[in-house]
């Protein structure tokens, strides 16, 4: 009697293997190219290249950073040796006003107020150089750049022109008439500092859009808050410039005879606006540059190239409200006005804007859009 043939159950007589056995993922490659070891592989059975230039997102941002091109690192360069620079331009002899030696180094409020600039300027300088979040540092090359030029003419009047027209003036916190003018190291190397700011500045706008760097758009839907903001503190700002930091007080002068009081005005140091010439365009500039740069800062791609530009103009209204309380701490003759406390608190609030940006999460029901208004996996790498 003839036995049955036992063999493989998942085989038909024959040899012909059964659908179960064709369906096993060693007999056939997934629908989505995947391997026996799950590895991602293009069409072909060859794995997928990678973008090219691209280095590995960070977690939670989805930042993308490519290769970063030489302008941008020696924008940065410049913006570090700027910075270097004008931290050492602090310690010599500033001017030298009818005999007087003025420094911008008399005490150490001085020098903590006047090494601020400077040493923000170094440290993202430095960073850039590096090639670490570039666009960030070229964001604030940028913005530090156009508020240098109206200081640079500022500074160039201060130290060459103020004798055409002799008046009251704040330097390095002491209160002078600029009759005889003779420029010091510290007041050159200032100038050779705003110079190379300026000239980062121009650097880092050719190298911005060169320079490969995106994030998953978290920030997209608080930059139009961010720029209404920044324009609102800009104005302000602009107007607060307009008069003094310090001041001279008024006198009160009493007659013996009627015992009336009458204000006497005194001269006191010229504003911004106030001052003629190359002066005067400066100022111009620099309150043109303060708003311009709020408002572009806060549309730059990524989220920190926003905090960048941000940052820069932050620090320079910052350092304006503190070299107001400086002069007014450092002359007795000085008294710290309203607008000096306002360009304090805008300072403060400017910078405050940064740190908005840099810290900003958005609702945990709003998906974060990619730089082409995907989500962050499906936007593609662009230059």
């Amino acid at each position: 009697m003839a036995t049955r043939r036992t063999g493989d159950p998942q085989r038909r007589p024959g040899g012909a293997a059964t659908p179960a056995a064709r369906r096993t993922p060693s007999a056939r490659r997934t629908a989505d190219g995947r391997g026996g070891q799950g590895a991602p592989t293009a069409r072909g059975g060859r794995r997928a290249p990678a973008a090219r230039g691209a280095q590995a997102p960070t977690a939670g941002d989805g930042l993308v950073v490519g290769t970063v091109p030489a302008t941008a690192r020696l924008a940065g360069g410049l913006l570090a040796l700027a910075g270097l620079v004008g931290a050492v331009a602090v310690f010599p002899t500033y001017l030298d006003v009818d005999g007087r030696q003025l420094s911008l180094a008399t005490g150490p409020l001085d020098v903590l107020v006047a090494l601020l600039t400077p040493l923000v300027a170094l440290a993202v300088g430095v960073l850039t150089a590096a090639g670490r979040v570039p666009r960030f540092g070229l964001a604030y090359a940028g913005a530090a750049g156009a508020l240098a030029v109206g200081r640079l003419l500022i500074e160039l009047y201060q130290g060459l022109a103020s004798t055409t027209r002799p008046g009251v003036e704040v330097l390095a916190g002491d209160l002078v008439v600029t009759s005889t003018v003779a420029t010091g190291p510290g007041w050159t190397l200032g100038v050779v500092a705003l110079g190379l700011t300026v000239l980062a500045g121009a650097v880092a706008v050719v190298a911005f859009g060169r320079t490969v760097m995106e994030d998953a758009g978290r920030l997209d839907p608080l930059r139009p808050a961010l720029a209404g903001a920044g324009v609102l503190l800009g104005a302000v700002t602009v107007l607060c410039l307009a008069l003094p930091a310090a001041d001279v007080t008024d006198q009160l002068v009493t007659d013996p005879a009627t015992g009336l009081v009458t204000v006497v005005a005194t001269e006191g140091p010229r504003a911004l606006l106030e001052r003629p010439g190359v002066a005067l365009l400066g100022g111009l500039l620099l309150a043109a540059a303060l708003l311009l740069a709020a408002v572009v800062s806060a549309s730059l791609r990524p989220r920190l190239a926003a905090v960048g530009g941000l940052l820069a103009v932050g620090v320079a209204v910052l350092q304006a409200g503190l070299s107001g309380l400086r002069d007014a701490l450092h002359s007795p003759d000085l008294d710290w006005t309203l607008p000096g406390t306002g360009l304090l608190l805008l300072g403060l609030a400017s910078t405050g804007l940064a740190l908005l940006a840099w810290r900003w999460q958005p609702g945990e029901g709003a998906p974060a859009a990619g730089p082409h208004g995907l989500d962050d996996e499906d936007a593609p790498l662009s230059r």
